[in-house]
């Protein structure tokens, strides 16, 4: 099926969306909002996927005097044909087309180490030097400040130059054009985000300071920045003396609107398309977020749908977001969790709150200090939403939940496969000796162990356990599990058949209590139960010479285990 228009699936650039008429759901008036606001440094703190970037090249095609290598000026003016911006008259619009515009992005800084991060970084400046080097030749700069620019510009230039770089050519331009320049910097935090985890955080710090100190706080040729991210990164950390610094984080409210679609934004996409009737799938899927006082829709994920649904690709909802965002914060979060932490993710999952004190003002170099810090870079970075909020002794506190399902998916799916992986890991050997051998206690020791480390978010789930022991046993050498197999009378719900006869045949009957009191009744009845229905028989008819019967019942994280009479073949 042909769109009336195609969907911006990973469309970046704010020309693109125009020049090749894909659906553009306009954010121009960001454009006013940051001319009343008098201009200054701007932080925007946003998830990933929220249109940060598309934002920023929007910024850039409107504010910028464009000019090609020879000093050719490219009129933008057409670009914001029909958008709400030039709805707003001269008073704004004179402004379009007047700055010289830095442009820097430092995603490119996502490396293994400290040398290929300099080197990537180092070569987006440059790619910025060389996008303006119109002013090379034009009699603005002296012999000294070309040759510097050039050593920039071929990346010959030494790593303390380019920590000073952004200052430079704020200088050179605006010498060259007569006025002060914009400077526009996207996703600030992702070099440091990185150098955490890959260990070089306080090399990567210093020279991300003074690259923000020099371009931002001592650049008198400045007029108006723009800066996004996923976190708010504290000023001792990158933004020391920075007072003219205005931070507009997921907690603001202004500017709440730009970044993700609204609740009217997705209603008019979907009639745009056609689709209305999936307007309760989007909403449970990818709405749920709170920036400010805005509701908000992730729109990476509402395109994805759209798109697919649009042309019958793919109807059903998928999590669109969780291929697209790192999940180390998650990692971080689940693997070092104590039992506290780990009880707080089963209530979020299971679609419960909790509340944590959020403060804006942190370094990856904190983030196992305090735990308080892990919640907080959940929240700023999509993975939890702000449900209410209140005030006591001068801080903020959040309820917290899980803002969707697709969120949601990304939990479950994660940990999921963090546990199995480290179920891979363990020594199964105590439990499969404990069960061969008719040892009840050395098994209920074990299976409490590993219940103990676990995130039990199933309870609810009657066949929770029965999977977790399925999980357990799948390394059992020697033996072919059967689950929920006709034997005798009935169904028993877990079968270990040796693949040699003269080993012992093992049944195991489970159990699941709404009480601890109720835990040694039930190993009893399961007990009785396989006697009952008979679920011995058919294995000793099958010439094994000897079956073990456990009885198993769970609680919660708690599992009691009673060892049945052994039967044994004539």
């Amino acid at each position: 099926m042909r769109l009336k228009k195609r969907l911006p699936v990973g469309i970046e650039f704010y020309k693109d969306m125009i020049d090749k008429s894909y659906y553009y759901v306009d954010k121009t008036l960001i454009i006013k909002d940051l001319l009343d606001g008098g201009g200054g440094v701007n932080l925007f703190t946003r998830p990933r996927r929220f249109g940060k970037t598309l934002l920023l090249h929007t910024l850039q095609t409107f504010f910028e005097l464009d000019m090609d290598w020879k000093g050719n000026v490219t009129d933008n003016r057409h670009y914001f044909e029909g958008t709400k911006i030039m709805e707003e008259g001269e008073e704004y619009l004179r402004y379009m087309g007047q700055y010289p515009v830095i442009s820097l992005s430092l995603k490119y800084a996502k490396q293994p180490d400290i040398q290929m991060a300099y080197k990537c970084l180092t070569e987006q400046i440059a790619r910025e030097f060389k996008r303006h080097r119109y002013v090379l030749g034009a009699d603005v700069l002296m012999e000294d400040e070309e040759e510097k620019y050039r050593a920039l510009m071929g990346q010959r230039a030494q790593i303390g130059e380019y920590a000073t770089s952004l200052l430079f050519l704020s200088e050179c331009l605006s010498n060259y054009h007569g006025k002060k320049v914009i400077i526009l910097m996207d996703e600030y935090d992702v070099p440091l985000e990185n150098a955490y985890f890959e260990g070089f955080y306080d090399e990567m710090t210093g020279f991300i300071r003074s690259l923000f100190e020099s371009a931002l706080k001592t650049n008198n040729c400045l007029e108006l920045a723009v800066i996004t991210g996923c976190l708010r990164i504290s000023r001792e950390s990158i933004f020391t003396g920075l007072n003219n610094l205005e931070i507009h984080s997921v907690l603001s409210d202004s500017f709440a609107e730009y970044f993700g679609f609204t609740p009217g934004e997705v209603c008019d996409m979907l009639e745009f398309y056609g689709i209305t009737e999936k307007l309760h799938v989007v909403k449970g899927w990818y709405n749920g977020y709170l920036f400010g006082d805005k509701i908000v829709y992730n729109p990476w994920s509402v395109v994805n749908y759209v798109k697919a649904t649009a042309t019958h690709d793919f109807e059903y909802p998928r999590p669109y977001w969780s291929n697209t965002s790192s999940n180390s914060i998650i990692k971080e979060l689940v693997e070092n969790a104590d039992e506290n932490v780990k009880s707080q993710i089963e209530e979020l999952i299971a679609g419960g709150e909790i509340e944590k004190p959020i403060h804006e003002d942190i370094t990856y170099g904190e983030i196992h200090q305090n735990q308080d810090n892990l919640w907080n870079f959940l929240y700023f970075t999509g993975y939890l939403k702000g449900v209410s909020k209140r005030f006591e002794a001068n801080r903020v506190y959040l309820a917290l939940a899980i803002p969707n399902e697709e969120v949601r998916y990304i939990y479950r799916n994660t940990i999921e496969s963090w546990l199995e992986q480290k179920q891979r890991n363990c020594d199964m050997e105590p439990l499969y000796e404990g069960i061969c051998s008719g040892d009840s206690r050395k098994i209920e020791e074990f299976i409490n162990g590993q219940l103990a480390q676990s995130i039990s978010y199933h309870d609810s789930a009657e066949n929770f356990y029965h999977g977790y022991m399925l999980g357990l046993l799948s390394f059992f050498k020697g033996y072919e599990i059967k689950s929920n197999r006709e034997q005798g009378e009935g169904r028993p719900d877990i079968v270990l058949k040796p693949f040699v006869p003269q080993k012992p045949a093992i049944i195991l009957e489970l159990k699941r209590a709404q009480n601890f009191g109720q835990m040694d009744r039930l190993c009893e009845e399961a007990l009785a139960q396989i006697e009952k229905r008979q679920y011995t028989e058919g294995l000793l008819a099958e010439g094994y010479q000897e079956v073990m019967k456990y009885g198993i019942c769970f609680y919660k994280k708690n599992c009691r285990v009673k060892n049945g009479k052994t039967e044994y073949g004539k």
